[in-house]
């Protein structure tokens, strides 16, 4: 059985103590966690180490970071390193988010670099894919998606592939006044399953998580991870406000 999971990207927010605040008060409403849920909280690098001491006695919690470069040291100003990351007591990092791919510039070679500092490193990975609004607006969303995991994550074998979760991210719904329907959210998991599946063969893909990345909320969560190839979401503003967190994870235990 494919794991279910939550994971929260605070991205550019909170200082150290509203960080450990938020923390505390995610852990205090945490609901019962089965052996199929894992809930992942991805601060910035300032609140990894913290964060993971006060996550590492909760049951099914972990700390993630949100990035890590491709080199494993040397004069990289502002970096930090995937073994940096480990150190802190983190087990997660996510690569390829969509607003790294375009603010930073990060390519899918770039990226299938970072893939492997982290599991070097025994880092698990969530990798986000996504396409923008003009690949969207000209139907070719399936491929583009399909190439970005192809550059990616197809140099991995099975083994290594089983460390990572995907994160599918439709930018063009983000920012633009389009939404992103339940359906088309399906539409593009069962996609990416079906590339992996391709790949890898159906056990494989069967067993890989593949998280929403959109703008999932406690209001529409119960219908998003109904869907058969939805198992979850990458959240980003809904997990600054633990309450508003806590009603996406209950929406993943009540499957």
């Amino acid at each position: 059985m494919r794991k279910k999971v939550v994971a929260g990207n605070w991205k550019m927010n909170l200082d150290i103590e509203q960080g450990k605040k938020l923390v505390n008060e995610i852990l205090a409403g945490m609901p019962q966690l089965g052996d199929e849920h894992k809930v992942i909280i991805c601060p910035p690098f300032i609140h990894l180490q913290q964060t993971a001491q006060l996550t590492v006695a909760a049951n099914r919690v972990y700390t993630g970071a949100q990035n890590c470069y491709t080199e494993a040291s040397g004069a990289y100003t502002g970096e930090v390193s995937a073994a940096m990351v480990k150190s802190t007591g983190a087990l997660f990092v996510i690569l390829g988010h969509s607003e790294r791919r375009e603010y930073f510039n990060e390519t899918n070679e770039m990226l299938a670099k970072k893939v492997n500092t982290a599991l070097e490193n025994n880092l698990q990975i969530i990798f986000c894919c996504g396409e923008p609004l003009e690949i969207r607006d000209a139907c070719t969303q399936n491929q583009y998606v399909e190439q970005q995991i192809i550059d990616g994550l197809f140099h991995l074998d099975a083994e290594q592939l089983s460390h990572v979760t995907i994160a599918y991210e439709p930018i063009w719904a983000i920012g633009t006044g389009r939404t992103a329907t339940t359906e088309q959210a399906q539409d593009m998991h069962a996609h990416i399953r079906s590339v992996i599946a391709g790949r890898y063969g159906k056990e494989v893909a069967d067993s890989t998580s593949i998280l929403y990345g959109g703008s999932c909320k406690p209001s529409n969560a119960p219908e998003l991870f109904a869907c058969p190839d939805v198992d979850g979401g990458l959240i980003g503003g809904a997990s600054l406000n633990a309450a508003d967190f806590h009603g996406i994870i209950n929406a993943m235990v009540e499957q």
